[in-house]
């Protein structure tokens, strides 16, 4: 397999590197946390609907086997994945093409639309079989929305951040992903331990997808109010860097390896992300004789052991480099899939907490260098597409579905150990593609 290297950097006049970013601290703090409300709604609505999996299969999807059910609404779940390919193309296009803000605007407010029509839907009792069409519909939405929002928000501080800080300020926005899952599971939780079972089954559960109206509105005001990035207006501007018509045949025209190189490095932060933060909540419960308090307990101390791995994974990119944060993350995690998961399963209730936020703490260093990195390999004619199209397929083949395999998987070979051999392969995916990465820490991002 050939080194998937980074494009080099073009000397002046020919796609020079990009002007000087993130001089002003105030400006820059303004852009991380306009990004960070944004994946904080796209993780926050992702996530609320795997913790409200077993109530929406209830509501939606009836069944006469309970387990069908749950797998129908796992299904479900993976649906929204194979929207984000498009959704990234689209806003990829809208983001290269017409600007940064424009689509990241775009992407929160159809992302809080949809998690809030999933609020409002009417349950199969009352609608019937147009119940769970309108709920399908509603995640489809969502998968659409979130294939822009991720790696154009990324792409979008990357380039107003300094080279030597770049994996730092980045992953800050990679905190939203475990906010929001973090605010999905407390919500969960407290909905859980504040009502009664019957109240949360007959109308309480649809309180969490209400939320995400408020949530929306907010990122939206914030994003609205801020400036372009001087990379985008570079390129529009510049006379010797073609503005591409359709920014996707461009980088799939010119940067093929490294959408491949992109897709396998997020293996582990995709599939390991949804196996040990969102699935492991149900194997608390069904394989490990966990109550629902316990598991939602679980997997908010998870969340909070991944979000302070993110800015340590930044800080140490920014110092040594990538690869080796990229090594020993997804190295410590096929290490410890299997043993992590029999703690969870058999282990004390302390056990088990401690071995989740293991699994969170080592995939969330890796997810700390993640989209600094691809910034750094895509020039910013094309990055927004890049990022999102090479993202967005690595989510669809093993994001959406790890849920749903790693309950198929249970079903079918009656091992309960089995989802750790699914998040090994991830891990495995990962360090094997490192040795293919060349280093970019301090690279000025490329026209």
């Amino acid at each position: 397999m050939a080194d998937l290297r980074a494009e080099p950097t073009p000397s002046n006049h020919s796609g020079e590197a990009s002007p000087k970013v993130g001089e002003n601290p105030a400006a820059t703090l303004k852009v991380i946390r306009a990004a960070i409300l944004g994946t904080v709604v796209e993780y926050y609505d992702f996530g609320i609907y795997g913790y409200m999996a077993t109530l929406l299969s209830a509501h939606f999807f009836v069944e006469s086997d309970p387990n069908t059910a749950l797998l129908s609404t796992f299904a479900a779940f993976a649906v929204a994945f194979f929207l984000r390919a498009p959704g990234g193309i689209l806003f990829g296009h809208m983001g290269d093409k017409y600007g940064r803000k424009k689509a990241l605007t775009w992407t929160i407010l159809l992302m809080a639309i949809a998690t809030t029509g999933i609020g409002l839907i009417p349950s199969y009792a009352t609608l019937g079989i147009w119940a769970t069409v309108l709920l399908v519909l509603c995640r489809c939405l969502q998968g659409f929305a979130a294939g822009g929002e991720l790696g154009g928000a990324n792409a979008f501080v990357s380039e107003h951040a300094p080279a030597h800080r770049r994996a730092f300020h980045t992953s800050f926005v990679n905190t939203g992903t475990y906010l929001g899952s973090l605010v999905a599971s407390l919500v969960a939780l407290l909905l859980t331990s504040a009502v009664s079972a019957e109240t949360l089954h007959d109308w309480a559960w649809r309180i969490p997808f209400l939320l995400s109206a408020v949530i929306g509105l907010i990122g939206l005001y914030i994003r609205s109010q801020l400036p372009e990035t001087e990379q985008f207006e570079a390129v529009q501007e510049s006379d010797s860097v073609e503005v591409a018509k359709y920014p996707i045949a461009d980088v799939f025209t010119h940067a093929w390896r490294q959408i491949v190189l992109v897709i396998f490095l997020g293996a582990l932060i995709v599939g390991g992300y949804y196996v040990a933060g969102v699935y492991a909540a149900s194997y608390l419960q069904t394989e490990g004789g966990r109550s629902a308090d316990f598991a939602f307990t679980s997997t908010c101390i998870a969340m909070v052991a991944a979000v302070i791995s993110l800015p340590i994974a930044g800080y140490v990119g920014d110092r040594i480099g990538r690869r080796p944060v990229f090594f020993f993350g997804s190295g410590v995690t096929a290490v410890i899939s299997f043993p992590a998961f029999m703690v969870m399963r058999d282990g004390s209730p302390a056990a088990a907490v401690l071995a989740q936020c293991a699994l969170t703490f080592f995939i969330g260093l890796v997810n700390g260098v993640s989209f600094a990195t691809y910034a750094e390999i895509f020039r910013a004619r094309y990055r927004y597409s890049g990022i999102a199209m090479s993202n967005n397929v690595t989510n669809m083949a093993l994001g959406g579905t790890a849920p749903f395999i790693a309950t198929l998987l249970i079903s079918t070979t009656d091992n309960n150990l089995a989802p750790a051999g699914y998040l090994l392969a991830t891990a495995l995916m990962t360090f094997i593609a490192t040795f293919f990465l060349k280093e970019t820490r301090g690279k000025e991002l490329q026209l």
